[in-house]
């Protein structure tokens, strides 16, 4: 089973990205804050990252920048979701593999999630 990570503040959208993605079996780990992120088991390396850009405590796109330099993660893909940042703006902040805007459609999201897990 693949395994996503979920970095976003906003409690519907972390709680319906995870329950649409626990339909499509994978395994989904979501964390409301960079803080969270950060205190987690670094032992499980997941199949693929979402981030949102605006957290409470930091930047996705720093949370990006830091998976990208590690060698336990570089490798991964990133998916950027944002409201307010645009594409453009979060490809030159840091290195992620695909962007999406909010409101986005859930079925493009699974898509593109499948793109990088399959």
């Amino acid at each position: 089973m693949k395994s996503i990570f979920i970095v976003e503040d906003e409690t519907g959208i972390r709680d319906a990205l995870q329950l649409l993605l626990s339909f499509e079996n994978y395994d989904v780990r979501s964390f409301s804050n960079v803080a969270a992120f950060n205190n987690r088991d670094k032992s499980s390396v997941p199949d693929l990252f979402i981030l949102d850009v605006m957290l409470p405590d930091g930047s996705g796109t720093d949370i990006c920048n830091q998976l990208k330099s590690d060698s336990e993660t570089a490798a991964l893909p990133v998916i950027i979701i944002s409201a307010h940042a645009k594409a453009d703006n979060v490809t030159n902040a840091c290195n992620a593999d695909a962007f999406i805007s909010k409101p986005f459609d859930i079925d493009e999201v699974i898509l593109k999630i499948q793109e990088f897990t399959s």
